[in-house]
């Protein structure tokens, strides 16, 4: 084969990979978005937009990780260890997920990052990011109902220590279960016996063994996530209203008129949170649970083009996916009053420091 020819073969690779094979998550970007031809000044319009994009993405968890590690906010230790911890793996799926994954896949084909056992690596690693980052918006979710709702239990769970050991141990199993993502992946194609590109093996759809071990993996993230913190939600939230009633008719008893209750302000503060990440998780995941349903029920997995629905329905639970894992900031400066204060501050310190080096 002529050194010149080689891309040409990937590329006719890839056409038949489109028609025969269908994708599955982000599999299909070392392989879908390949393929996509546009002028130069389209493809370097949009990759300017893409790496604006991350970078304010990256600056926007740096800045969150930053301001929550310096415990100024006015939450519990508890809680800043699990909202820094969201943070940190919110911006690892961002790293992998589009740094090592969509740019490459779109903009520079051919690349390193292209040959299999490194986009297997980055499959595995975003399968792990996402796993973990998940599972760290249920523990959270627990922790706080137990605050909540467990007086008892909330002196020995709701400490630095346990959160530490939750954190580490739901980052572990994560990154464990995304490990055969790993081998389910082979080249497109060899060329000079290299192999280029993934695409998903023929027993991914095939094999008793995968399609179970497929199976477990959507039902443990995020559809048992998804039913989790629901079920948690909607727990939390009986039980205030009825310690509310219970307390303001003490109140109402003892003082013989309403007054303000400090404590019912807190807890409202709390849970203000709570809502706002669970609920966004909720919503922005949804997208992607009708998605598996409606592959599993139907068992139709190939898609037809860029026009087909079931692949604008697979990007549309890509893109949701990712914009989960850079929203929680923003909820953080809307519900944290402290937060917005220390961001602001963080944003103003560099304009000090400039002022006073200009005088």
């Amino acid at each position: 084969m002529e050194e010149g020819d080689w891309f040409i073969n990937i590329e006719k690779s890839f056409k038949m990979y489109l028609l025969f094979q269908g994708s599955a998550g982000w599999s299909s970007w070392f392989t879908v978005h390949s393929v996509q031809s546009s002028s130069l000044l389209e493809q370097q319009n949009l990759l300017d937009h893409t790496l604006s994009l991350f970078l304010f993405l990256l600056i926007v968890n740096l800045m969150a990780i930053a301001i929550l590690s310096r415990g100024r906010c006015g939450l519990s230790r508890c809680i800043t260890k699990y909202l820094v911890s969201m943070a940190a793996t919110d911006l690892f799926v961002i790293i992998t997920a589009v740094l090592l994954n969509r740019i490459p896949a779109i903009y520079f084909p051919g690349s390193f990052l292209s040959i299999t056992p490194v986009c297997s690596l980055s499959m595995a690693l975003i399968y792990a990011s996402m796993h973990s980052s998940v599972w760290l918006t249920v523990a959270f979710t627990f922790d706080r109902f137990v605050a909540i709702c467990c007086q008892k239990l909330k002196t020995k769970y709701c400490t630095e220590r346990t959160a530490v050991v939750v954190i580490t141990t739901v980052c572990a199993l994560g990154s464990l279960k995304s490990v055969p993502w790993y081998f389910i992946h082979e080249p497109i194609i060899v060329i000079n016996d290299v192999p280029w590109y993934c695409r998903l093996k023929e027993i991914r759809y095939t094999s008793p063994l995968w399609r179970a071990f497929d199976w477990f993996d959507r039902i443990l993230t995020p559809c048992a996530p998804f039913v989790l913190i629901l079920l948690l939600n909607v727990l939390t939230v009986r039980f205030i209203l009825a310690a509310s009633k219970a307390r303001r008719r003490l109140r109402v008893q003892s003082n013989g008129e309403k007054q303000s209750d400090p404590e019912m302000e807190n807890r409202k503060k709390s849970i203000i949170l709570l809502f706002a990440i669970s609920g966004n998780f909720i919503l922005l995941w949804m997208t992607f649970v009708v998605q598996f349903c409606y592959e599993r029920i139907t068992n139709n997995f190939p898609t037809a083009g860029y026009s087909d629905p079931k692949f604008i329905l697979q990007e549309s639970a890509n893109m949701l996916q990712l914009l989960n894992s850079c929203t929680n900031t923003f909820i953080y400066a809307v519900t944290q009053s402290s937060f917005r204060k220390e961001l602001k501050d963080a944003l103003i310190y560099p304009l000090i420091v400039l002022g006073k080096i200009n005088k």
